[in-house]
């Protein structure tokens, strides 16, 4: 823990308090000063502690921390600060179009400005929908004021006809029955409907559930926070604990540079492994990495997290939601079986001061059902397999999802197991998918492979949960509902589809996928870690030739933002980050802002 043997200087004071500048003081504190705030209040010493409000009507899954803020707010009164609330960039997964993922830099950017340029000493971000977590703490990372991250916790369980609803999840499985014939469209929306019984984000293990609970793997949050139900009394409870905390990290200039080191960033890893995250948290974990300036490879998460088992038994790699995971003991439990198992970093130093070890030492499940024992899980290897090839130099495999229908259709032949090899089925696009995929003429089958390509960080742009594509509609009638999907863009966190995803390069910078074409034959291969095209050396290198000449199209930017990010942005694998951006960092500590009359 940082030293407490001199009491650090609140940024604060240079608006505020700074005698040594008494024409810009004043201009700061005057207006500061027009809704009823006091003089003594902004100068007496009180952190000034920022909430990060990502709550709005256009974020539903975040719209709670509008009421949540109220007992930050009495939090950080009571431990002696002061609170400024303040909006940031609306994300919504399920809202903004073309994808989420396009304001994930762009929230990132405008909170820098705001944690940087504005009198706070220290900041709780408010966190919940799957983007809005990195962005924050991305956002704190570069400018290095102590912060906490408040989650808002997941729905409610979904209820259809007697059986859970997870959300998102569900939607993947209606569209399969929808496309069969065996739902109508009302039944269709009214059980994708009946996931969202209320406040919260996603009640399966999807990107919003892995990602605040990777926030509390790296220690940015209070232990057990990320699991806690939206609804729930306990929600309410820790935004209080987490205001209190917030002005106590000021007073111990505890930052997010002494939390987020190589060993936090490795806690995360196993985490992910154990709970079945999803397959967005290396882009979001490297790119919070690369602003903290800490090494992480997106082959680390193969290294470091492959063989971890899968211990949590919640959709869509498992049967439970949210619920009952909270119950179950939420991730502190999850960590106390990988600290057992001498998995986690014991050592690593943690938002509440103390080190992991000691925050989970005894949090034992409560549910071995629910959270299985480390000797007992539901899968042994849960963790990403990183491939490499002609395809692409990486892309991930989600391997606690591969179910035992996949397993032994594409993975199980005997004189070559945990490989496959299958004609290739290419789209340039989501709606070249689904425009053509029930075309017959395409003589898809079960041994086909579906590519998509074009749905990367430039080519979509922002890269697009598109790659989990489903089977012509003749197929599924067939029973099979599932084909072996790759592609540059990503698939949602709450799908159970084993595809392979995140492939960097992308197509339209000229990675392996812009030489594919229909009817080529590829082979994946678990076992070396390889996907290629199987042709010969010369056609390859005559394809490659030919893209260079010609170039690759992609959709004209329809926005500024589109245009800027697609100028700067770097590729999935390197975490999506925007180049510029990832050489400043801890700027609080390096400068402060300039004067501004």
């Amino acid at each position: 823990m940082p030293s407490n043997a001199s009491k650090p200087r609140l940024r604060s004071k240079l608006w505020f308090d700074n005698p040594d500048n008494p024409g810009m003081t004043a201009l700061y504190l005057e207006r500061y000063l027009n809704y009823g705030l006091t003089r003594e209040e902004l100068t007496c010493g009180k952190p000034i502690i920022g909430i990060a409000q990502s709550g709005s009507d256009l974020s539903p899954c975040n719209r709670h921390h509008l009421e949540l803020a109220k007992r930050v707010r009495e939090g950080i009164h009571d431990a002696g600060g002061l609170a400024f609330e303040f909006p940031t960039h609306p994300i919504q997964e399920t809202g903004k179009r073309p994808t989420a993922a396009l304001d994930r830099n762009l929230s990132y950017l405008s909170l820098v400005e705001v944690l940087f340029g504005y009198p706070l000493d220290g900041v709780v971000l408010t966190t919940g929908c799957d983007k809005t977590t990195p962005a924050a703490i991305m956002a704190a990372a570069t400018v290095n004021l102590p912060a906490i991250v408040l989650s808002g916790g997941p729905m409610l369980n979904g209820w259809w006809k007697g059986e859970r609803a997870g959300s998102g999840t569900v939607v993947w499985w209606a569209r399969q029955e929808h496309a069969a014939g065996r739902m109508s469209y009302k039944e269709f929306i009214e059980l994708v409907a009946s996931s969202a019984p209320s406040i919260g984000h996603c009640n399966t293990m999807g990107t919003a559930s892995t990602m605040n609970a990777l926030a509390e793997a790296l220690g940015l949050s209070l232990p057990g926070c990320a699991a806690i139900p939206a609804p729930y009394r306990e929600r309410a409870q820790i935004a209080y604990e987490t205001g209190r905390r917030a002005v106590e990290i000021v007073r111990e200039d505890l930052k997010p540079s002494d939390i987020l080191t190589r060993a936090a960033f490795e806690n995360a890893i196993v985490a992910c492994s154990a709970i079945g995250g999803s397959t967005n948290a290396p882009i979001h974990i490297n790119a919070i990495a690369r602003h903290i300036g800490v090494e992480l490879a997106i082959k680390d998460w193969e290294t470091v997290g492959y063989d971890v088992p899968l211990l949590v038994n919640m959709q869509p790699a498992g049967h439970y939601l949210g619920e009952e995971y909270y119950r179950a003991g939420g991730l502190p439990a999850v960590l106390h079986e990988l600290l057992g198992a001498g998995r986690l970093h014991a050592e690593a130093l943690t938002i509440n001061g103390a080190r992991m070890g000691d925050n989970v030492r005894h949090s034992e499940t409560q549910n071995e059902d629910v959270i299985r024992r480390y000797g007992s899980p539901l899968k042994q290897h849960a963790g990403f397999k990183v491939l490499s090839g002609n395809l692409f130099d990486s892309a991930i495999m989600k391997t606690s999802v591969i179910s035992q229908e996949f397993h032994e259709r594409y993975l199980s032949t005997p004189h070559d197991p945990n490989a496959f090899e299958g004609r290739a089925v290419v789209f340039d696009g989501p709606e070249d998918y689904h425009r053509r995929i029930d075309d017959p003429s395409l003589q898809i089958d079960e041994h086909s492979m579906l590519f998509m390509r074009g749905a990367g960080p430039i080519g979509y742009p922002g890269s697009a949960e598109v790659v989990n594509m489903q089977p012509p509609a003749a197929l599924i009638k067939q029973g099979i509902t599932s084909l072996p999907c790759i592609g540059d863009g990503r698939q949602s966190g709450t799908s159970a589809s084993p595809s392979i995803l995140n492939a960097s390069p992308e197509a339209v910078v000229g990675g392996g996928l812009a030489l594919l074409r229909t009817g080529d034959r590829v082979r994946i291969d678990l076992n070396k870690g390889t996907a290629n095209i199987l042709i010969p050396d010369a056609e390859l290198a005559g394809r490659r030739e030919e893209f260079t000449r010609n170039g690759e199209k992609y959709p004209a930017s329809q926005t500024p933002w589109q245009e800027i990010q697609r100028a700067m942005v770097d590729q999935l694998a390197d975490g999506m980050v925007l180049r510029p951006a990832v050489k400043y960092q801890r700027v609080a500590q390096k400068s402060s802002p300039r004067d501004n009359h």
